[in-house]
């Protein structure tokens, strides 16, 4: 299979190697251990479905996958001259140099099939879903003669993407599997696919990774967090494809002056806002804007989470524990902050939906953090 080099890959997430690039998989060890043990053990699915927060690992495990099926030999190999085995094998990594993993690299191994967003050359853009067109290009490549042992391989990236009539023409897939075909469906929200595609497939669950795993993900990805690991870990959610994003964009720094003006409260530092809510215009404000909002709910939800258990989580910003503890002493607190970020989340996609000025917004949802905060910690006032 081919595709063209000029084209947008909807599956790479910027400044990082796609995952068919990423040489090791990370942190996902016991996803890894129960696909090889199924293979090794002669009990090999024909779907699979790789599911786990955004950036965990999900589509590295399931290119590693392709690679390791099909780099293995036609035939099971038997016992050797003096009736020894040959060990199961520990690891889904193969040689780098492998035919495979060169044709694999290069989109053009004739076992495998990737089945991802298309793009669209009228809107000049990648389709916003997967249709059934891309779905019907199965057809075609099933009906090749199987090659490199007999495996073919699909890879659906995401399978949330499908709409109605593609996800109906997949399932057929699934339901009458051809032989030696394996599916392997990337799923971040699996809930929202056919309850019948999930039946059909063994599931794999991917966890977020622990601050070391991070540290060793973004290395390989050509990214050092230094002393920022333990933070990109909280704040990401164990999800490389976020830290990512939040080295690029200076999140640790954005989320720093966060906590900076909180922990000012009740004198909020208005100057300092103002600077806070300036940083989201200009150029690449929008995913600016949209990080500054995804991190106040963070925020909000680490108060509500202090609160509820009477511990603020591991700090994420230097001084942070101390403002979570004091804005947050109890349950009553928790509820509030819980309250407070679904209000001011659905205020703030509100204002996107009608163009509100970024600096706007942002002051607007810091100010009102401000007053929700001097309500809560007034005794016996509730939010």
């Amino acid at each position: 299979m081919t595709a063209p080099d000029d084209l947008p890959e909807p599956d790479r997430i910027e400044g990082a190697p796609h995952p068919r690039e990423t040489a090791r998989l990370i942190g996902q060890g016991a996803a890894e251990a129960t696909f090889l043990e199924a293979f090794s053990g002669g009990r090999m699915h024909h779907g699979w479905l790789l599911t786990g927060p955004h950036g965990v690992g999900k589509a590295t495990l399931a290119w590693s996958i392709a690679r390791f099926l099909l780099a293995q030999p036609a035939e099971p190999q038997g016992a050797g001259l003096f009736g020894d085995a040959p060990p199961a094998p520990d690891s889904l990594a193969i040689a780098p140099d492998h035919p495979v993993a060169h044709r694999i690299a290069a989109l053009s191994d004739p076992g495998l099939f990737l089945l991802r967003r298309a793009w669209d050359d009228k809107k000049k853009g990648l389709k916003t879903v997967i249709t059934v067109d891309e779905v019907r290009k199965l057809h075609a490549f099933f009906g090749l003669s199987a090659t490199e042992g007999g495996r073919r391989v699909v890879i659906v990236d995401s399978a949330d993407e499908m709409n109605p009539n593609a996800a109906n023409a997949l399932l057929k897939l699934l339901e009458e599997p051809p032989a030696r075909a394996t599916l392997l469906l990337v799923s971040h929200q699996p809930a929202r696919l056919l309850p019948t595609i999930r039946s059909r497939c063994r599931e794999l669950r991917l966890s977020p990774l622990a601050p070391p795993d991070m540290a060793q993900a973004l290395a390989q990805a050509g990214h050092a967090p230094g002393e920022g690991a333990g933070a990109l870990a909280e704040l990401s959610g164990g999800s490389v494809g976020e830290a990512l994003r939040l080295l690029q964009l200076d999140g640790l720094t954005l989320y720093s002056e966060l906590v900076a003006l909180l922990a000012g409260h009740p004198r909020m530092d208005r100057p300092r806002t103002i600077a806070l809510a300036q940083s989201v215009t200009g150029k690449g404000a929008e995913a600016r804007l949209d990080l500054a909002l995804r991190l106040i709910e963070l925020l909000l939800s680490r108060l509500a989470r202090t609160g509820a258990t009477g511990q603020p989580p591991p700090e994420a910003a230097e001084d942070e524990a101390a403002m979570l503890a004091r804005l947050s002493p109890d349950a009553h607190a928790a509820r509030g902050w819980a309250e407070a970020a679904q209000t001011l989340s659905a205020r703030a996609r509100q204002g996107k939906a009608v163009n509100l000025d970024p600096a706007s917004l942002i002051l607007d949802t810091v100010h009102r953090i401000d007053d929700i905060a001097g309500r809560l910690t007034a005794r016996g006032t509730p939010a």
